[in-house]
């Protein structure tokens, strides 16, 4: 999924997986969004702020396959892949 730049600062609670999960399928972006925000501790970042400290592409959002991976990392792991 491309290389991540930016290492998880801090850790998804089993409260926030699961507002993650809930949220995904009806908005995903928002869902991701808020998610990374806590991970990488930036509460004011935009989407492409933090796709890029996550060392993701801008248009990461548009490929099905990256959002569901990143989702995928978000809820096993609690954060980033280092």
């Amino acid at each position: 999924m491309g290389d991540r730049g930016a290492h998880a600062i801090a850790r998804l609670t089993k409260r926030d997986v699961e507002v993650l999960l809930a949220a995904y399928d009806d908005d995903p972006e928002a869902a991701l969004t808020t998610a990374l925000r806590v991970v990488l501790d930036r509460p004011a970042a935009d989407l492409a702020e933090l796709l890029a400290a996550a060392g993701l592409g801008p248009d990461a959002m548009d490929d099905v396959a990256v959002r569901d991976s990143l989702l995928r990392d978000l809820n096993e792991l609690r954060g980033l892949p280092r």
